[in-house]
């Protein structure tokens, strides 16, 4: 039974990844919820008290494995500027996971506090593994340039998601650039 429910509560989340990314928080309803599972729209309320805790449940699979691929892409970096460089790029790469529009979604909509603290947590822990590498180029406030950093970050996510004339490639070359001559100050 409890394997069950943890296939079932899985599939919700798939089912609310692919609305999401197709058409926005407009898009993730109960009903569609229902209709992509299977499912009742009754057991969907079984499974999810409302569409935040979607969202926050969303957040809280999510987010740790997109922290873990940056972190992995830092890790291969042998300088604290390959460091800022692979924080950037690969966030800028994951812009065309399903699990990435999905979050670009969530977080344009109005959300609850609570979902909207747990995004920003998760945000608050991307923004942390680049402060070190800041430190390390001598920034003299690395939280502050960490911080600023990922502002260009979600702007060069947002030019991305906004299919911008530009290549995806460019926008990212550009951001990469950017914030390397910015904290270098």
């Amino acid at each position: 039974m409890a394997e069950h429910r943890s296939m079932q509560r899985a599939a919700l989340l798939d089912a609310a990844r692919s609305l999401l990314s197709e058409g926005g928080t407009e898009a993730l309803t109960f009903p569609a919820l229902a209709e992509r599972t299977g499912l009742a729209r009754s057991s969907v309320y079984e499974y999810f008290r409302s569409r935040a805790a979607v969202v926050e449940e969303l957040c809280e699979v999510d987010f740790p494995l997109w922290a873990a691929e940056v972190a992995a892409a830092m890790e291969l970096a042998d300088s604290a500027e390959g460091k800022v460089e692979a924080y950037v790029r690969q966030q800028l790469a994951l812009v065309g996971d399903r699990r990435h529009r999905a979050v670009v979604a969530i977080s344009a909509s109005e959300l609850d506090a609570g979902a909207r603290e747990k995004i920003r947590a998760a945000h608050g822990g991307l923004v942390t593994m680049i402060v070190e590498a800041l430190g390390e180029m001598g920034h003299e406030q690395p939280r502050l340039a960490a911080m600023l950093l990922q502002g260009v970050v979600d702007a060069a996510v947002r030019r991305i998601e906004l299919g911008a004339a530009e290549d995806p490639a460019a926008i990212t070359d550009a951001a990469v650039a950017m914030v390397l001559r910015g904290v270098k100050g």
